[in-house]
């Protein structure tokens, strides 16, 4: 059984307890208008390319079978997406390094591997391997494998998911599964449906029906900020007010907006939809975390990390 991965990560502290490994699998169903890693969301390889590292020789034009590249007015490759059946060549020959594969196909036998070489770092630290994305969701047959042969080597198991996913496809993992971190973008369901592509109702009926299972698995809510979008003081109250009812929730996380991803969106000649946004200042992040904590009764909120005491 093969599978799609976009990257992995080690020795992450941001994923998890402890050091860990992480892994990024190809493939999301979500469109998350501020997501800082687009390179994710198909579950097909694919290619960017780096103008900026472009000598403009044209060894990529005369290596493409299909004829899928040109030079524009400026001296820059032109991918025609359509024409563009992802042979790969123009990667393989540049000199320049100017194109970027994102993705590789993987065995299970050979992820295990990987994950391996860091059992050291796990011992030590009380880390373990987190599976992320994209959404890790979407190659549920060869996850379940994965986190399988992860849990026979007594390696702790983490998620990183949306959990927009049928519910058989996540009964699969639960066997396996240690911590899950579940991303509640917006409670109002049109306005989750209007910023991510999809409404909001199966991600929160797959949190409670986890809550029903008699799995021992840990929950983390996490809130990726997003001013003007999901801050507001009433959207936060009924994500808390939702969180109460999660008997397995260990806290609420906040993560704040960024813009890390934004050159990548230029890499694949995509639009970044969210160009006017800016990133909160930490006072304004204190001020939502002592908001919330406030009106917690109880649960414990984290922004970016630390525990808002």
């Amino acid at each position: 059984m093969k599978g799609t991965i976009l990257r992995i990560e080690r020795t992450s502290i941001h994923d998890g307890t402890g050091l860990r490994t992480v892994v990024f699998m190809k493939g999301c169903p979500l469109r998350c208008i501020w997501c800082s890693t687009p390179e994710s969301h198909n579950i097909k390889i694919e290619k960017g390319y780096l103008s900026n590292k472009c000598s403009g020789c044209g060894i990529c034009i005369n290596s493409c079978p299909e004829e899928a590249l040109s030079f524009s007015l400026n001296n820059r490759i032109v991918i025609d997406k359509d024409r563009c059946k992802m042979n790969l060549l123009c990667y393989e020959r540049c000199p320049n390094n100017a194109y970027k594969k994102y993705g590789k196909i993987m065995t299970v036998s050979e992820l295990i591997n990987e994950i391996s070489k860091d059992e050291i770092f796990y011992f030590h630290s009380e880390g373990g391997v987190t599976f992320s994305g994209g959404e890790p969701l979407l190659q549920s047959e060869f996850l379940s494998k994965v986190m399988e042969q992860c849990k026979r080597l007594g390696i702790h198991v983490a998620m990183e998911t949306c959990l927009f996913a049928p519910f058989k496809n996540i009964s699969k993992i639960l066997p396996y599964l240690d911590d899950l971190y579940v991303d509640i973008k917006h409670m109002d369901s049109n306005k989750h449906k209007k910023y991510t592509g999809v409404d909001n109702s199966m991600i929160l009926e797959n949190i409670l029906k986890i809550d029903d299972t008699d799995y021992p698995i840990d929950i983390y809510i996490r809130i990726p900020l997003i001013p003007t979008i999901n801050d507001s003081k009433e959207n936060l109250l009924s994500t808390i007010n939702f969180c109460r009812n999660i008997k397995k929730l260990k806290e609420i996380e906040i993560l704040p907006y960024h813009r890390l991803g934004i050159e990548t969106y230029k890499n694949l000649g995509l639009e970044y939809k969210l160009s006017d946004i800016k990133v909160p200042t930490t006072t304004v992040i204190q001020e939502i975390g002592d908001f919330m904590t406030a009106n917690s009764q109880g649960i414990r909120i984290r922004i970016g990390g630390s525990l808002v005491e």
